[in-house]
């Protein structure tokens, strides 16, 4: 139960998907059956190990690449891959995909081998380690670390978290109860005892839990609203950049002459199903930096690896609060990495001989609602969008609403007219809806329409910051959706009002005879318009652009003037050359802005290093402990106390590598005894050991102490016997030895044996004399 919960925290992220409980559940069931199979039969930890990494390997096909999978059970290569690569590969893919996530390409193989590897390792400790708290650390970390790899999204927080506290506080006291009573049962006889003080007791002890129970669980319930109610969830994903450069592809806006002058009559895509009134959404821009209207990749919402293009998290809305279609479209003359789509998008099905490729280099922006394929579409392509369209919200409806309080990247470089434009456009207006309306009607009823064809009026593309100078700044402002739109939106965030450029299509639906027919888009329906987010309504459009008939006039012709004749003028005396400053702060300047894009370069590199590193340091970490031990014990025992504990402590380091190299010694056996033992174990180190053994006896129980130079012969002696031990077995077996925690585990079993013992003693009557007690302390180490 506990690690189930645990694993019900990928739901999120999964979009719920049942298959993710198949594999995450699976996964605990054969770790658990591992972990008792192995502490029925005594199966030490390389064995455990290889169990664990036969069962995934057996298993994973399954449970974690079911769609690689013949049949969905059996394995194949294409599976095999999937789960060998997913061991390393798969962390990464969940947290840069977009929810959900899928099933497909190893999603599954996280929550599988998450679950699997914790099962293990607490099964192992519940059944053979007798302290039962420490089996709630890996129980911990799967709960926690399904947490930070799922979603911002919470999973029944309040429910799964009491759940764990009860379930675990249940836990530990049955297992608590176990240990008492057999305690007793060990120490006391069994004597006859009235079964009504036994209901009794046993009636007062469950109720006293049960309350304690019922106060807990009310406290938790009470205590998570105030605790988790004020702040944002944060997850790994938040922090991890999606692998995906929006800056490496031109905006589309650039492009928009493009399509008015060159593609006017060419069919760009045909779309079925397309509401009437509708648009088609191409990209969503909303940086701005002088020169171009483009993405900002860190901008909120941003771009995200598709798993289930099937089932994106767009809207999902109410069907009331919307219209569902589904949009069929066949590319043709458009070519580019944006997808053309609508409204809220709820799935993509990506169709044609390209689907399958399309649909790996996919990436979808929950919040512009926009997709893009970083291979491009191109024509034959053809694709299924599943969208709904909200309700479109008159005046009277949007005056309620507020600005929406959003993050958006700065804008630089724009030319100051902006700011003096965007103040005596909205005037005194004060409302939020009265003041974009200002905006877009001023623009709208003030400007002149020209695409700049050879039959309009002069009219220049492109929309950087001299572009907008000489719109703005003219008599008459001409221009097209490119730059009116723009201009909207560089006023509106002048005005502290959240606006971005959308381009995209749609025709004009005056002219469309049967809007049910498929529609072909041509260059001639491309267009552009504003977006301003309402706190509680969205993002709403607004268009700016003037009518296509309010052409400009053109100017009246004027009389020519007569320019007076020139009088030749002498030229300037020359001037002298001016000396230019010192280049070293410029050279420095430069090799800081360098040293910065190398960083930059490298931050994305060194993430997914660190998170594919991940897996591997929670396997090496036990062995770097284990080693770190056993180093701190040869140095303890080598250096620490009197010259008859230091020689003990060399006997005792012979012991510790037999122990590691699995030799079973009787700890009540003497040195000469264990010597004896340890010559048929390694017959190759029989008159080492027993040498030592003899040493070891003459230097704690003679008279005195033994000097300095003889405690560092005899452990240059225990260093060769050490050496032949380890010569007489392979190299595999001599690496088990070196990592081994079994010599640990025994020596805290003996101390914890002698402090049982010491404990008795201190109850009952001396059973040895003080002699016989410091001779027993001179022999430990």
């Amino acid at each position: 139960m506990l690690l189930g919960l645990g694993v019900l925290a990928f739901g999120p992220a999964f979009g719920d998907d049942p298959r993710y409980l198949v594999a995450g559940v699976g996964g605990v069931v054969l770790g658990l059956a591992l972990a008792w199979e192995g502490a029925r039969r005594g199966w030490r930890a390389w064995r455990m190990a290889n169990g664990a990494a036969l069962t995934y390997l057996v298993a994973g096909s399954a449970l974690a690449a079911p769609q690689e999978a013949l049949g969905g059970v059996l394995p194949t290569l294409q599976s095999l891959r999937v789960i060998v690569l997913g061991v390393v590969l798969s962390w990464k893919d969940l947290l840069t995909v977009a929810p959900p996530v899928g099933t497909a390409s190893g999603m599954l193989v996280v929550p599988f081998l998450a679950a699997l590897v914790c099962a293990v390792v607490a099964g192992t400790l519940a059944w053979r380690d007798r302290g039962a708290g420490w089996t709630l650390v890996p129980v911990l970390v799967l709960f926690g670390g399904c947490i930070a790899l799922g979603t911002d999204r919470v999973s029944l927080p309040a429910v799964r978290g009491t759940l764990l506290l009860l379930v675990a506080l249940v836990w530990l006291a049955y297992r608590r109860d176990l240990q008492r009573v057999g305690a007793t049962r060990s120490l006391v006889p069994a004597d006859p005892v009235d079964p009504t003080v036994t209901t009794v007791g046993r009636n007062r002890r469950l109720a006293l839990g049960a309350g304690m129970l019922a106060v807990g669980t009310l406290l938790t319930l009470a205590v998570t609203p105030l605790v988790t109610g004020g702040s944002d969830r944060q997850v790994l994903r938040d922090v991890v950049e999606p692998p995906v450069d929006l800056y490496a592809y031109p905006s589309p806006l650039t492009s928009f002459r493009t399509y008015v002058k060159d593609s006017t009559d060419d069919v760009l895509f045909t779309v079925e199903g397309l509401p009437e009134g509708e648009r088609l959404r191409l990209a969503a821009l909303d940086t701005y930096d002088g020169v171009v209207y483009n993405v900002d990749p860190q901008a909120a919402g941003s771009f995200s690896r598709v798993g289930d293009a099937a089932r994106l998290s767009g809207a999902g809305g109410d069907p009331a609060s919307g219209t569902r279609a589904r949009l069929a479209i066949t590319v043709g003359e458009y070519s580019g990495v944006w997808l053309p789509a609508a409204g809220d998008v709820e799935g993509v099905r990506l169709g044609g001989p390209r689907g399958e490729d399309l649909g790996r280099a996919l990436y979808y922006n929950d919040d512009a609602r926009t997709a893009l394929s970083t291979i491009g579409v191109q024509e034959g392509d053809a694709y299924e969008v599943d969208a709904v369209f909200p309700e479109k919200l008159s005046d009277e409806q949007l005056a309620q609403y507020d600005f929406a309080q959003l993050s958006l990247p700065r804008v630089v470089n724009d030319p100051p007219v902006i700011a003096t434009k965007s103040a005596e456009y909205i005037g005194s207006a004060a409302e939020p809806l009265e003041r974009a309306r200002s905006l877009e009607q001023v623009l709208s009823a003030q400007g002149y329409f020209s695409n700049g064809k050879d039959d309009e009026a002069r009219s220049l593309p492109g929309h950087g910051a001299a572009r907008m100078l000489s719109l703005l700044d003219a008599d008459e402002m001409v221009g097209d959706d490119e730059q009116y739109a723009v201009a909207m939106a560089l006023m509106a965030r002048k005005a502290d009002i959240p606006a971005r450029v959308v381009m995209g299509f749609y025709p004009d639906w005056n002219e469309v005879q049967d809007p049910s027919a498929p529609l072909q888009i041509t260059g001639e329906d491309v267009h552009a318009w504003v977006e301003i987010a309402f706190d509680g309504a969205g993002w709403v459009p607004f268009d700016p652009t003037p009518p296509e008939d309010n052409e400009p006039v053109p100017p009246q012709q004027q009389p020519k003037s007569s320019p007076k004749p020139q009088v030749l003028q002498p030229p300037p005396p020359p001037q002298e050359p001016a000396e230019l400053p010192p280049d070293s702060a410029p050279e420095a300047q430069d090799a800081e802005d360098r040293e910065k894009d190398l960083l930059d370069e490298l931050a994305p590199v060194l993430t997914l290093i660190g998170l594919a590193a991940i897996p591997v340091v929670l396997l090496v970490l036990p062995l770097v402990v284990v080693a770190a031990l056993k180093a701190r014990r040869r140095r303890r025992r080598r250096f620490t106390g009197e010259p008859a504990q230091r020689v003990g402590g060399g006997w005792s380091e012979v012991l510790s590598l037999a122990t590691d190299l699995g030799a079973e010694l009787d700890p009540r056996a003497t040195r000469r005894e264990s010597a004896a033992a340890l010559g048929a174990s390694f017959p190759s180190g029989r008159s080492g050991t027993a040498v030592l053994a003899r040493r070891a006896d003459a230097g704690i129980f003679g008279s005195g102490q033994p000097s300095d130079e003889e405690v560092e012969d005899y452990w240059r002696s225990v260093d060769a016997s050490l050496g032949e031990l380890r010569g007489s077995v392979g190299y595999w077996k001599r690496q088990r030895a070196r990592y081994s925690p079994r010599s640990l585990r025994r020596e805290r079993r003996l101390r914890a044996d002698a402090r049982r013992r010491d404990a008795k003693g201190a109850d009952g009557p001396p059973t040895s004399s003080a002699a016989g007690r410091r001779a027993e302390g001179r022999m430990g180490s």
